[in-house]
């Protein structure tokens, strides 16, 4: 640890060349590739897994939902890999998004790509915050239905959490433990939802799997489940993650990928397909809601995912924190008093405006929808096969240039419906329900 600040702005030898490491107030390549597996699966298996049942498989179906899943799981891992390789491409590390973008097309881009990642980031915690509200507030009306306190209450108790946990986890390789205590606690809320769903199935087995509205509103429900399908596998942050891996950084990197879009999808996979299964149509966009069973059970796997969600809100607002961190030259211990007051200013000001909007429109299929089409679509997938093209032209086949063009093209079509879906799904639900709606 007393290294780090040493490793942040230095020259290493790396595969025969010098390869320039950019200055950050974070610690970086002291990870193994393990850990960061890890971090991409507590991504993977937050407790975002407790709405796909609802988000994703009824408004597409048994095969549009299945078949979906695993061509967004196949293709994620694909461009994923375009970014990772790029790494260290022109002989510097590029351990933010935003400087990869802005090394391979200018000042221009890097401000393109920040602006896209923090709307991305930003609101997938919104997303983190509401799961959150959401499970406290299942567990408060289990033991008492007198409708005192409500979502945005409960959604406010979480923003609280977030900010305490924000301000003593100073960076992202200080979660050490946190992961293992993530993993514990999605496997919870993973078993219990599987195996309530499971046994609500056996006892009820009329379902309706059918798609339900009016053809006009299948079409924008299944534009907006597209959207949901690629949000669930990427980060939209993965140069921050691959900076704290160790050397060699590509190779480890791609195990980490390997290790989350093979293992680290079977849980999300299970409790997904098992969920609807046992729903049909009538699953819940938060499957806890769903299930029945003794009181104690579900009030544990409601608290799992209130606590796996506020670690997950860390590491999705990792990027910002580094941003804040290394423009205000953050240095030393980060038990320090002024850096702890920092962290308390900083963060917890962001955490605040965060829980405002998510208390203020806490619709959160609707957020998951519009995060994948506004910047879920654009980073990982359009972005990163134009910069794979721009930076590997020389070497690319014919074929394969008119491959990389194709993805840009299709995504960007898809990234333009999805956003229109989402907007009216917003629209609709803004006329159904009241800002700081308890829903």
């Amino acid at each position: 640890m007393d290294t780090s600040e040493a490793r942040n702005r230095k020259v290493v030898e790396v595969e025969k060349f010098e390869l320039e490491v950019p200055e950050t107030a974070h610690q970086i390549s002291s990870d193994s590739w393990f850990q960061v597996a890890f971090v991409l699966t507590t991504g993977i298996n937050s407790a975002y897994v407790l709405g796909y049942s609802g988000t994703v498989m009824v408004p597409l179906g048994w095969i549009g939902g299945v078949v979906g899943l695993i061509l967004a799981t196949a293709i994620s891992l694909y461009a994923n890999t375009l970014i990772a390789k790029l790494h260290e491409f022109g002989g510097k590390r590029h351990i933010r998004y935003r400087d990869l973008a802005g090394f391979i097309y200018g000042k221009k881009m890097y401000r393109v790509t920040w602006g896209l990642q923090y709307v991305n980031l930003f609101m997938i915690n919104c997303g983190f915050i509401i799961l959150a509200g959401s499970a406290l507030k299942a567990v408060y009306v289990l033991f008492r239905d007198d409708s005192l306190m409500k979502l945005p209450h409960f959604i406010a108790i979480a923003g609280v959490v977030c900010a305490i946990f924000a301000i003593g986890i100073p960076h992202l390789s200080a979660l050490g433990i946190w992961l293992g205590v993530s993993t514990i606690l999605s496997i919870i809320y993973i078993v219990v939802a599987i195996v309530l769903s499971a046994k609500d199935g056996v006892n009820k087995p009329e379902r309706d799997y059918n798609i339900q509205g009016s053809s006009i509103n299948k079409l924008f429900t299944i534009t907006g489940a597209a959207a949901n399908l690629v949000f669930a596998f990427n980060t939209g942050m993965l140069p921050e993650i691959q900076a704290t891996v160790k050397q060699p950084v590509v190779k480890n990197m791609m195990k980490a990928l390997y290790f989350q879009f093979t293992v680290g999808v079977l849980p999300m996979y299970a409790v997904t397909f098992i969920g609807y299964w046992a729903y049909g149509s009538s699953t819940s966009t938060y499957l806890l809601n769903s299930v029945s069973g003794p009181l104690w059970v579900k009030a544990l796997a409601n608290i799992s995912a209130f606590l796996q969600s506020v670690i997950s809100l860390h590491i999705f607002a990792s990027p910002t924190y580094e941003y804040m961190d290394t423009k205000y030259g953050v240095k030393g211990s980060p038990l320090a008093l002024k850096n702890l007051l920092f962290r308390t200013v900083a963060r917890g000001s962001y955490i605040a405006v965060s829980t405002l909007l998510s208390a203020l429109l806490p619709f959160l299929g609707d957020f998951m929808s519009l995060t994948g089409a506004i910047s879920t679509f654009p980073l990982t997938f359009i972005l990163a096969n134009r910069m794979y093209l721009v930076a590997m032209n020389d070497k690319l086949s014919l074929v394969q240039k008119l491959w990389h063009w194709l993805n840009v093209c299709v995504f960007g079509l898809m990234s333009l419906a999805a956003a229109i879906a989402a907007v009216r799904l917003i629209s609709v639900d803004s006329k159904n329900f009241h800002v700081f709606a308890d829903v």
